[in-house]
């Protein structure tokens, strides 16, 4: 068919030939307009956001210095100064009132998020929970404690974002069930606090709000998703914070930030009332729990919480109290130990973090044993990534439709965008090159089916038994093992979302794991830095070794784990690693035991161990 035949056959339709021509370009230039137009919506509503967000805190600077004329001898520098425990103490005594401290620290929490933009959103209600809190007769456990709420975390008369345009202008009716049990204790929620753009990033960033620096560095990440509870608390602008942990998002602020942080097992505390672009997942559990300055500040949190207020609100959580006398317990532990994970190879402050505490351990009458988690890659690739993306990241992919993605979270998204095809295509081309990179792309194709969805989650439960038998049959009490950092140069935590492999071995295995700073970097381990090859040599070993670089000075932490429902003894372990670590001594209940010489068990009683046929129950 002839050019002039084929317009004579469409000029019913279109009437002259170039008003084909016109329709075309028309079309063309709505739908730039279109977007345009949604797009320029998008930023409205961003800067919507972010004029809210001017406003609240300049409602919080007027009631801080309404508050200071209300209460002219507030000693700030005195409250700021103690513990939370000894803040406690002295607000349930009354020699410090609830006033002065809330004003002291919505003060210092203005001073900090000028400095590092860590608060998003000041809980006006922390004035009605004031005068709630003089009608009282009963003093709770948190009495007058001000703490500061992720954002995602609902809190009433305030929107939850999740650093995503979608949930902006949502105004939540009422509190999450968390923030009504730490009211019912007597605290006084203050603050909403920053995180990346959809959480699922351990940077701090996001589009609305911005960046999140660290207050130890400004050059590093405070790291994240519960990034601004970390900046906050390590600024000195609270003394409790209540994050979130889905992969790590607890511990790595923490690490990070030089902080105490406890990821405890998935249903010890509700999560109802909290937001997230992750809905569904069984594979992988996310979990809310406290992030504080020193572990007593964790403990006192934890006792709070599990109240009969929080079984009430959440029928679904366990009632189990907080069993205090597992917490002061004195007695010796047999503890296992690992270096590193055989994912990637750990900085060299991080080894040097796991050895010092070892042998801090072993003198102070603990049993070492050597401990190596099983099948690390297949748990990495298999159990964690194609879990929490078993739908290929549709649903997330979803969540960011019509919104502007953060340049943090771009080296991921442009993963999780990308079609199964392409992923599996791209896995086998770097299969013979990066292996390592290779079977992630492969896991990010998600499961593929409703039976290999029940199948991955069968995989799930069957490594957890592997796990604990293994445990099981080294007589353990708890595991000593690293912690990713330290913090991050900006920009790499969106390029090494693998590197989290020491932190989500633990959301998998639904094991609640804390967080402890035992040390800082040191010019020795910048120079030895400098010779980190990793295990694969690929980009992300590369990659890894340019992000934590410059460092010299930052914390260093070590995580410590047990097994689930088992906070209480994760959380004294943690105690004993703090004040090993910092030279302190504890104070324990009358009748302590006294500790034999402890010892490393070496390779031939670890052998002879294993072979008993006969191993006594944990």
């Amino acid at each position: 068919m002839t050019q002039d035949r084929l317009w004579q056959v469409l000029d019913p339709l279109w009437g002259d030939p170039r008003t084909l021509s016109a329709l075309l370009c028309t079309s063309a230039a709505a739908i730039g307009l279109l977007k345009w137009l949604g797009r320029r919506q998008v930023q409205q509503k961003m800067e919507e956001a972010r004029r809210a967000r001017d406003l609240a805190l300049e409602r919080m600077e007027k009631a801080a210095r309404r508050f200071k004329q209300e209460n002219p001898g507030t000693q700030t520098a005195y409250v700021l100064s103690l513990t939370m425990v000894e803040l406690a103490e002295k607000l349930k005594e009354g020699s410090l009132s609830p006033e002065s401290v809330l004003c002291s620290y919505m003060g210092k929490a203005l001073e900090v998020t000028r400095e590092v933009n860590c608060v998003v959103d000041f809980i006006h209600g922390c004035e009605d929970q004031l005068q709630k809190l003089k009608k009282q007769k009963e003093k709770g456990l948190l009495y007058g404690i001000p703490v500061s709420i992720k954002e995602h975390i609902n809190c009433k008369g305030h929107v939850s974002s999740g650093g995503m345009v979608q949930f902006l202008g949502q105004v939540k009716e009422e509190d999450s069930v968390i923030v009504q049990v730490l009211k019912s204790q007597g605290a006084i929620p203050f603050v909403k606090t920053n995180i990346p753009q959809t959480m699922i990033n351990y940077d701090c960033s996001n589009l609305i709000f911005g960046q999140t620096l660290n207050p130890l560095n400004h050059q590093k990440s405070p790291g994240g998703s519960s990034g601004g509870e970390g900046a906050l608390i390590a600024g000195g602008g609270s003394l409790l914070g209540i994050g979130s942990d889905v992969a790590g998002s607890i511990r790595l602020p923490s690490s990070f930030c030089g902080l105490c942080g406890l990821k405890p097992t998935g249903n010890r505390i509700s999560k109802l009332g909290v937001i997230s672009p992750l809905v569904g997942i069984k594979s992988v559990t996310g979990v809310l729990g406290p992030m504080a300055r020193d572990v007593d500040s964790l403990a006192l949190c934890m006792k709070a919480l599990l109240c009969e207020e929080m079984f009430q609100l959440d029928p679904t959580v366990p009632r189990l109290p907080f069993d205090e006398e597992v917490y002061t317990s004195s007695r010796p532990l047999r503890i296992g130990y690992y270096e590193g994970d055989g994912y990637f190879m750990p900085s060299p402050s991080m080894k040097r973090a796991i050895q010092q505490t070892r042998k801090l351990l072993q003198d102070a009458g603990h049993t070492l044993v050597p401990f190596a988690p099983p099948k690390i890659d297949y748990m990495v690739d298999e159990l964690f990534t194609r879990g929490i993306f078993s739908d290929g990241a549709a649903h997330l992919v979803d969540c960011l439709k019509g919104d502007i993605v953060d340049p943090n979270l771009k080296p991921q998204f442009s993963i999780y965008r990308l079609p199964a095809l392409v992923k599996r295509t791209l896995a086998i081309i770097l299969k013979p090159i990066y292996p390592r990179i290779a079977r992630l792309l492969s896991a990010h194709c998600g499961v593929g089916s409703a039976k290999n969805l029940l199948d991955q989650h069968g995989a799930v439960e069957a490594y957890r038994t592997e796990f604990i038998a293994k445990w099981r049959k080294l007589r353990l009490d708890v595991i000593l093992c690293p912690m990713l950092g330290p913090a991050f140069n900006h920009g790499y935590a969106g390029k090494l979302f693998a590197a989290t492999s020491y932190t989500h071995l633990y959301n998998v295995l639904n094991f609640p794991a804390g967080v402890v700073p035992v040390s800082t970097v040191t010019r020795a381990d910048e120079e030895e830095l400098k010779h980190y090859r990793g295990h694969y040599g690929d980009p992300w070993d590369k990659r890894l070794k340019e992000a934590v670089e410059g460092a010299e000075g930052l914390p260093v932490a070590v995580q410590c784990v047990a097994l689930p429902w088992q906070e209480e003894l994760c959380l004294r372990f943690m105690k004993e690693v703090e004040a090993l670590a910092h030279g302190t001594k504890r104070n324990l209940k009358k009748g302590k035991e006294q500790r034999p010489k402890g010892h490393i068990m070496n390779q031939q009683q670890l052998r002879q161990l294993q072979s008993e046929e006969e191993v006594d129950s944990y």
